[in-house]
């Protein structure tokens, strides 16, 4: 193998791995300030290092919007004590944490995160059959949480475990089916040609606005975001299957619900809202320099940005749904409208043809 092709890789592997880190430590801050905001609070404005802390106008400012507060709160995880209860089953309680965040690096080393820089293609695994790859890997997330939820050996834990086994399985099933217009149309597997098709015929959001809806909200269930936060409902089951954890390996856990908040942005931008490319300035075009091939990266992580925005606002304006109403909502509701959609685009796409 291309001695090269190994160097290229490694280096593609650290720099994602490094973004979805400080993106995840910055997503915690953002998601804290909003609901400082929407509450009418400050949020956290009181973590100063010593040196910068001093420096005028820069470090008051730093300050204040919190910035140094992700270094803190992971100092914090650090340091706490790692207790282990001596009721749990030990080997799965320490094999869980580490089960709920491999699969969301995993599916992000299929992702086009950018065009070109040199001759190098901006993504570290470039899959003929992507898209199944990543609904593979995501499948492989619940282990980690029903593992949790059979280690901690207690109810509550255990019954979140259930639940959130109950709930992928639920919406797994819309958010694979919803995808299959958009393969109809493409007619590849492979994420880059879906970015390409997007590039000469126009974002997939204007051909499959329900395919998208659908993706969007079994997102949300995936992530076990609110409305869908079942599997840790506070005000049931005091953490879920989070409840016996602490220190890192309950920081594993929080890591590993942004990262794959994180996850399903990046496949959102990348199916249906055109990957590292904008229709105008010639920006849909692959790179010819370095700096487009920059800028090309930059667009893909602010529109991850976006959705990542999106998931935070609606964790605070939106009320948590009833475990019957998630349940009905998945398989009355989106199943039948996923398999409708799918008859759909085929009988068009037949009769195009």
């Amino acid at each position: 193998m291309d001695s090269n092709f190994i160097i290229f890789t490694l280096i593609k592997i650290v720099c994602v791995i490094g973004a979805v880190l400080t993106m995840f430590a910055y997503a915690v801050l953002a998601e804290r300030k909003i609901s400082a905001f929407i509450q009418d609070r400050v949020g956290p404005n009181r973590v100063a290092l010593p040196l910068i802390g001093a420096v005028p106008l820069v470090g008051p400012f730093l300050t204040r919007i919190g910035f140094w507060q992700p270094i803190a709160d992971g100092l914090k995880a650090f340091l706490k004590e790692d207790f282990t209860p001596s009721y749990v089953r030990k080997a799965y309680f320490w094999l869980a944490p580490a089960i709920m965040l491999a699969p969301s690096f995993l599916t992000v080393a299929v992702i086009p995160f950018g065009s070109t820089l040199g001759n190098q293609r901006m993504v570290i695994a470039d899959l003929d059959v992507g898209i199944l790859y990543t609904f593979g890997i995501v499948s492989l997330g619940v282990y980690g949480i029903v593992l949790a939820g059979y280690a901690a050996n207690s109810k509550y834990p255990f019954l979140g475990g259930i639940r959130s086994s109950a709930q992928m399985i639920s919406y797994e099933i819309a958010m694979g089916m919803s995808v299959i217009p958009l393969f109809l149309i493409v007619g590849k597997l492979n994420l880059s040609r879906v970015i390409e098709y997007q590039a000469q015929h126009g974002w997939l959001i204007f051909y499959a606005p329900v395919s998208f809806f659908i993706f969007l909200v079994s997102a949300f269930a995936e992530t076990n975001r609110l409305p869908f936060d079942l599997p840790e409902c506070e005000t049931e089951l005091v953490a879920g299957y989070n409840t016996e954890y602490s220190s890192m390996k309950f920081a594993l856990f929080f890591m590993g619900e942004y990262a794959n908040m994180l996850a399903g942005s990046a496949m959102m931008v990348t199916l249906f809202f055109g990957g590292w490319t904008l229709p105008f300035g010639g920006l849909d075009q692959p790179a010819t320099t370095i700096l487009k091939g920059l800028i090309h990266i930059g667009i893909f992580i602010g529109k991850i940005l976006f959705f990542m925005g999106v998931f935070i606002w609606v964790r605070w304006m939106l009320p948590r749904f009833r475990y019957d109403q998630l349940m009905d909502l998945g398989w009355r509701r989106f199943i039948p409208l996923a398999l409708a959609n799918i008859v759909f685009y085929a009988t068009w796409l037949w009769a195009r043809s």
